[in-house]
């Protein structure tokens, strides 16, 4: 049995270790709910670029009357043989296994489009670490058809996650519209942790280009949280403030909606053929702008239950070692008096 005095410095240290992973906890609430604040200030301009191009959809023509082809590269269909794969990971660790299954979920997809040619672009040092040590590092380019099916990385962005840059995001997007314009990639898929709020968040992987139809994602797989991760979801949340369902805004949906539906013609600077054009784009770009803001909330929920769940072992471990201690002090004091007894009585 170790003797009482490692036993209270092993409580001295798992204390101290308790009151980190408590202000971790608390400091990860208080990132979450500005996370949760930002995603839902960008809705309003994310669902009204939708409505718009819906309203342009029903009044301008987007597919040749002759041909029936989309008059748009970014409609355009074609056989995905080259695939550039955008995964959102954390930057930091401690986050229990929010940068883990994301990373399983891209080996999956990878599995599912094997022999094919899969470029990925990581956001987030741990996915940037991780897929560096699997595949090798290639620049962006057209895929030679001749060469053989291959996974490269072929970008990384680290460090961009502690505040998303509408403007770095609308440059890495617009690099993503360009090469599908031109056809050196046949499909963009954004892998990420699509929140709502503690106990409505899944693990996707979205198809942003081709566009199918605008309003509608195009999920390729999806994982959903377990009952047990929402049940630690919830324990975690309590008396931080952070809201546990997602802001009803079913009001405010419906009267955005409007514009969309009403009939109305209305009448625009431009010719609705070349406002959807210059906006479709946009709508891309909010896309990838609203993975990189739902995948911050994410982590710091991840964070924040899993610091939660390191401080109640540590509290549980301080018990369980408290116990040990009262037990060794107490035998140590039963034979004492023993050897106390013993003496005397050898002494009488």
């Amino acid at each position: 049995m170790a003797n009482i005095l490692d036993i209270r410095r092993r409580i001295r240290s798992v204390t101290n270790t308790r009151q980190i992973t408590k202000a971790m906890k608390m400091v990860s609430a208080a990132k979450l709910r500005r996370a949760q604040d930002r995603a839902m200030a960008a809705r309003p301009y994310a669902q009204m670029l939708t409505n718009v191009l819906k309203s342009l959809v029903s009044r301008a023509e987007i597919y040749d009357p002759d041909t029936g082809e989309p008059k748009h590269p970014l409609l355009a269909k074609r056989p995905e043989n080259r695939i550039l794969l955008i995964v959102v990971t954390g930057d930091k660790g401690l986050a229990g296994a929010f940068n883990t299954n994301i990373l399983k979920a891209a080996s999956r997809f990878l599995e599912s489009k094997a022999g094919k040619n899969v470029e990925i672009e990581a956001i987030g040092r741990k996915g940037r670490d991780f897929l560096r040590r699997r595949y090798p590092v290639a620049s962006p380019r057209a895929a030679d058809s001749s060469e053989s099916p291959r996974v490269t990385l072929v970008g990384e962005h680290v460090g961009v996650l502690g505040k998303v840059d509408y403007a770095m995001v609308s440059e890495m997007a617009g690099r993503a519209i360009d090469r599908y314009s031109k056809e050196e990639v046949d499909a963009v898929y954004v892998l990420f942790n699509e929140f709502k709020s503690v106990i409505a968040q899944r693990l996707i992987v979205e198809r942003i280009l081709p566009i199918e139809q605008v309003g509608q994602a195009s999920v390729e797989q999806a994982q959903d949280m377990g009952l047990k991760e929402k049940e630690q979801a919830i324990e975690a949340a309590k008396g931080t403030g952070v809201r546990l369902r997602p802001e009803d805004t079913r009001e405010v949906d419906a009267a955005a909606a409007k514009f969309a539906t009403a009939q109305v013609d209305y009448i625009y600077e431009q010719s609705p053929e070349e406002l959807f054009r210059s906006l479709l784009p946009k709508y891309v770009v909010i896309q990838v702008f609203r993975a990189l803001l739902e995948s911050v909330a994410a982590e710091h929920a991840a964070r924040m239950t899993a610091m939660d769940a390191a401080t109640n072992n540590a509290t549980d471990m301080i018990d369980s070692l408290t116990l040990a201690m009262n037990r060794a002090r107490q035998a140590k004091i039963t034979k004492e008096i023993i050897e106390i007894v013993s003496g005397a009585a050898a002494a009488g």
